[in-house]
């Protein structure tokens, strides 16, 4: 049986490697080095809040929207 990821599951991947909080740019950025190269900026957003509502990235407060990836700290 074949490994096969999906574009989720490799965008979660490369934010827990990163060390500051993500925003849309930044997830865009790394998408467009992924397999899935043509998704864009719409398609990141999307996957920022999906990744947030499943639990796995906590938003940010601040002035501009970014996500951390959850922590066994974090509440909830």
């Amino acid at each position: 049986m074949s490994d096969t990821i999906t574009r989720r599951s490799y965008l979660l991947a490369a934010i827990q490697r990163e060390p500051s909080p993500i925003c849309t740019q930044r997830a865009a950025q790394l998408l467009a080095a992924s397999p899935w190269p043509t998704a864009g900026r719409n398609t990141a957003r999307k996957d920022l809040r999906a990744l947030a509502a499943a639990g796995a990235l906590c938003p940010d407060s601040g002035p501009y929207r970014v996500y951390h990836p959850k922590t066994s700290k974090d509440n909830g």
